[in-house]
């Protein structure tokens, strides 16, 4: 048995995995701060599968986590985990010797999209993109990550788009991300309310200019790193998930329009077929820790495989 955990900002999602790839046990719990907190909520977690969902602990073979952060390929070394207040933290080091077991990490984003694959199907090519405070996707194809020469493939959210649009936080303008991250349009609208971007549809819908303007930049922003993704990967199916897609039907409407009217002007586009190869993670999809357990399953985690 595999255990996998997607460690976010403020909660941990952990399922146990059997030997046919079957979730047997899942729970969720909150995220602790800084590195001697982040380690406590692992093992929490692993407890917590044992204690709260009645999974024999004692016949775990391996632990895969997925973090915020740069991590180290075929380690559980995370460094620039800013989002958990973690410089560097070596994982398997903190809590390999209390569980007894093989741990290996991954960036969040990337155990995301192999976790998506393998729910897809772990067949063919896939992107995922994380519509979340900020922009990412992974890349699977064949059922092998692709991580790039040196880690940073999939970050499509700093991608300019547009040199006159809104400043993004790496310092250039008309980022993906700047129109399209949660935490940018939060920023940029700037009004109380605890989910700022379901305000920004709600108040669209209402015939708000700005909300309409910012809304449309979302859409306009997805679109782009979908034809991004297509253009140069050629993946087959581009899925989206994230805080963002929460938005569900409403969110997935108007990145298809945006993603017509680029079709429209262009029969190469029309030849692509962008809007049907765009799909939506189902909600509450564990994606991201199934993803870790995967990972941290894998003999070679350079060349891990999602079949199976």
């Amino acid at each position: 048995m595999k255990i996998g955990l997607d460690v976010g900002g403020t909660k941990t999602d952990a399922v146990a995995v059997d030997a046919g790839g079957t979730i047997i046990g899942r729970v969720r719990l909150a995220t602790g701060w800084g590195p001697e907190a982040v380690t406590g909520t692992v093992l929490a977690a692993v407890r917590a599968l044992g204690a709260d969902a009645g999974v024999d602990v004692t016949a775990i073979d391996s632990v895969g986590i997925g973090i915020p952060g740069q991590v180290e390929p075929g380690t559980a070394r995370v460094v620039h985990a800013v989002n958990l207040g973690v410089d560097e933290l070596d994982l398997a080091a903190a809590v390999g010797p209390v569980l007894g077991v093989p741990v290996r990490a991954e960036n969040d984003v990337k155990a995301a999209a192999f976790g998506a694959y393998a729910l897809h199907g772990g067949s063919g090519s896939m992107a995922y993109l994380n519509l979340g405070t900020g922009i990412a996707a992974g890349v699977v194809s064949d059922g092998k990550l692709w991580r790039g020469a040196r880690g940073t493939a999939g970050e499509v959210g700093h991608i300019s788009v547009d040199p006159g649009g809104p400043l993004c936080r790496c310092g250039q303008r008309g980022c993906i991300e700047a129109f399209a991250g949660g935490g940018a349009i939060a920023e940029r609208w700037n009004r109380p309310g605890s989910l700022p971007i379901r305000d920004v549809f709600d108040a669209a819908d209402e015939g708000d200019g700005f909300a309409r303007e910012l809304r449309s930049g979302l859409a306009r922003g997805v679109a782009a790193a979908v034809r991004v993704l297509v253009l140069t990967a050629d993946v087959d199916t581009v899925v989206l998930g994230g805080g963002v897609t929460a938005l569900g039907a409403r969110l997935m409407a108007d990145v298809g329009a945006e993603l017509a009217a680029s079709a429209e002007a262009s029969p190469f586009m029309r030849s692509l077929h962008l809007e049907e190869r765009v799909e939506l993670l189902p909600a509450g999809s564990p994606a991201a820790a199934l993803g870790a357990a995967l990972i941290g399953a894998a003999r070679d985690p350079e060349g891990v495989l999602a079949h199976g």
